[in-house]
């Protein structure tokens, strides 16, 4: 971590983890309530700079991606930018990424830890005529997000007004504060806001000159709360090699009709012969509960708990529940605890939510 940064975040109150990549993760600031209240009604500002930068250059660079994952990257012009999912030969997930086209790269944000695996996975792709660099970026950049509803308004106080966004434009590059850097649209959760990428000399700099302007600095505890109530699918906990991006709910990030990729069979049948067998929900409870606890309706086992938070409508978690026991509003008891299936923001279920529409 940039130093200056670090001295900084230290000086808030933050207090920090060690993550397997040797990051200092800030954990907490010591506000998580104020943090919270933040992220949904004016902005916070999280530290993501241990999540993964790779950079694709090189001619061949759209379509590698394409065939490695499950959007359709090939119809991307520069400025825009999709969430796609890597998989494995048998589409089950590896992680959740968000691409964005520059004029003469990619640039793919991966979840924490993930950028070890991907980078491997990737370059056993690439075969001698293909015109493909890959690039790790995560040790030289930071990575910021603003979380709330008054993002835009916060941006405005540091004279980007005229920042315009739509389909054509995701992410561009602006200066703020005398800082060059990469502002997409999107928080990487379903709240409001924009993800900053710019060089880790920088992160100091823009982190001071974005608290200053009424920012609410938000530890990786208060994340993964957000995380866990909108319903988005993390690696070793929704992403794993027991589940496809069909159970996961990211039908979004899936192209039927781009060609070949890896994990495509596998996909188009799910798809084609409606062969989802379970789905990822949100469960509200009133106690708490451990992740691979089973969901249980009456006798029978109907799904496991992957992920738990302690939110602020009370307990709630994360399970994949088997497709034929039901979805929203079904009862179910989780070990001691008696709980309530509900929907979550962040996903998709495709053919799924058209059955559901026509009941």
């Amino acid at each position: 971590m940039n130093q200056k940064l670090l001295a900084m975040q230290q000086s808030s109150g933050a207090i920090f983890a060690d993550s397997s990549a040797g990051e200092n993760i800030p954990m907490s600031f010591g506000n998580d309530a104020a943090a919270l209240t933040a992220a949904r009604s004016a902005v916070a500002l999280c530290d993501r700079s241990h999540w993964g930068l790779i950079q694709l250059s090189g001619g061949d660079r759209l379509r590698f991606l394409h065939n490695q994952s499950t959007n359709n990257i090939q119809i991307l012009k520069p400025g825009q930018s999709c969430d796609t999912v890597f998989v494995t030969s048998t589409a089950r997930t590896i992680d959740l990424a968000t691409v964005y086209i520059t004029e003469n790269t990619v640039l793919v944000l991966v979840s924490p830890n993930r950028r070890q695996k991907l980078m491997p996975l990737l370059d056993r792709y690439i075969f001698p005529a293909d015109k493909v660099e890959l690039e790790d970026l995560s040790d030289a950049t930071a990575i910021f997000s603003l979380i709330g509803p008054k993002s835009h308004h916060l941006l405005a106080q540091l004279g980007l007004k005229d920042l315009s966004f739509s389909e054509q434009t995701k992410h561009q590059i602006i200066d703020l504060n005398g800082c060059q850097l990469r502002i997409a649209e999107g928080s990487g959760l379903v709240t409001p806001g924009y993800t900053l990428i710019m060089p880790k000399d920088a992160a100091a700099k823009v982190w001071q000159t974005l608290t200053n302007t009424g920012s609410v600095p938000m530890g990786e505890n208060c994340w993964e709360q957000l995380r866990i109530e909108q319903g988005r699918p993390a690696p070793d906990c929704e992403l794993t090699e027991d589940y496809n991006p069909l159970e996961a709910g990211l039908w979004h990030t899936l192209s039927f009709d781009k060609g070949c990729y890896i994990g495509q069979e596998t996909i188009a049948r799910l798809n084609t012969y409606k062969g989802v067998k379970q789905q990822l929900w949100g469960v509200q409870l009133p106690a708490p509960v451990e992740p691979g606890t089973a969901v249980m309706v009456g006798e029978d086992k109907v799904g496991i708990v992957t992920s738990y938070t302690n939110s602020s409508t009370g307990s709630f978690a994360l399970a994949y529940i088997r497709t034929k026991a039901g979805g929203l509003g079904l009862k179910v008891q989780v070990g001691n605890v008696a709980g309530e299936v509900v929907d979550v923001p962040f996903l998709t279920r495709g053919y799924l939510a058209e059955m559901k529409d026509l009941t």
